[in-house]
């Protein structure tokens, strides 16, 4: 028996036309990506709500996408592609990643060039939307359950995926989907109370730049007057940010408030870890570290944090249990 493959088109540069560039309306774009689908599978083409530029996404809109996904689960899909914008692309794909889990096959993709030429008439002379959409296609009926993300000839694990260069047509890196891989996310099943209590989420990431800690304080005192449930800092190499006993107030000051700090670093790859002077006091602080794959994947975690559990105590104390490496 075939299986049946839900493609769900959510805008992005794949589906653009004009200049300067726009998303295409979905009752006008559907229909040419139906014309280009391979003979040989049988896809159904859909729109998620709402079509707009992937910068302007937020959690909100994926868990829409998410419960879009799953309400197509009940009418006998498993397989889903999703066209998106490369701006968040690897943000959607994490977020997806954590509610979904792995009940279910799901492929992200895109493009870095439009599927259309500019009057959106015909197909664009030179375009990687064709490739990517094909690989998605193929790939998204021989990977194990689980939510991936298909660009320029390669498959990530959509938690591992990054965006590494605006122009280029290997836009994305990550750890690819044929290597073992270790997750524990857990399926969510979302409903409208997680809609409106993601349209309230607020998150905010310092890259911690070399200036005088006086001027640390100084950023993280007005952060402290309305701060955001999750609060990431970047530091340097494996975590290291130097402190001082202003900012360790600082920290208690705003776990106080409901906001939870979390230690990042500004390096991309590799595991955090505290085996430096400088970074000892990070033990016994109120602090979290970023036990994750990606800038994506922390983001994703922290919204699953917030939706899951009511109070920054809950989900202080589960950080390091659920959904870690």
């Amino acid at each position: 028996m075939m299986k049946k493959i839900a493609l769900i088109y959510i805008g992005g540069t794949f589906g653009c036309i004009g200049e300067p560039l726009q998303p295409m309306p979905e009752q006008d774009f559907l229909p040419f990506l139906l014309k280009v689908m391979p003979t040989h599978l049988q896809v159904e083409c859909f729109a998620a709500p709402p079509i707009k530029d992937s910068s302007a996404y937020t959690a909100t809109d994926w868990l829409k996408l998410a419960q879009q996904v799953q309400s197509l689960q009940l009418n006998g899909f498993e397989h889903f592609i999703i066209i998106h914008g490369t701006d968040t692309l690897a943000y959607a794909a994490a977020t997806l990643a954590h509610i979904l889990g792995h009940c279910c096959h799901v492929i992200f993709t895109g493009s870095q060039y439009p599927l259309l030429n500019i009057e959106g008439s015909n197909n664009r002379e030179f375009s990687d939307a064709l490739d990517n959409l094909f690989l998605a296609l193929e790939q998204v009926l021989v990977l194990p359950k689980g939510v991936y993300l298909a660009f320029h000839h390669q498959v990530f694990h959509a938690q591992t995926a990054l965006k590494i260069h605006t122009i280029e047509l290997a836009a994305f890196t990550g750890l690819a989907a044929s290597s073992p891989f270790e997750s524990n996310t857990q399926h969510l099943s979302i409903e409208n109370s997680h809609l409106e209590r993601a349209s309230k989420f607020n998150l905010l990431n310092i890259f911690i730049q070399p200036i005088a800690q006086k001027y640390l304080v100084m950023q993280l005192k007005n952060i402290l007057i309305n701060p955001p449930y999750f609060l990431i800092l970047q530091g340097f190499g494996s975590g290291n940010i130097a402190i001082n006993d202003d900012l360790l107030q600082l920290f208690e000051a705003l776990y106080q408030k409901d906001c939870l700090v979390i230690i990042s670093s500004q390096v991309p790859f590799g595991a955090l870890n505290q085996h430096y002077a400088v970074s000892t006091w990070v033990n016994s602080s109120k602090v979290l570290i970023n036990d994750c794959y990606s800038p994506a994947d922390l983001y994703a975690k922290a919204l699953q944090m917030y939706l899951k559990y009511p109070t920054h105590a809950q989900r202080f104390e589960h950080w390091s249990f659920d959904n870690s490496r």
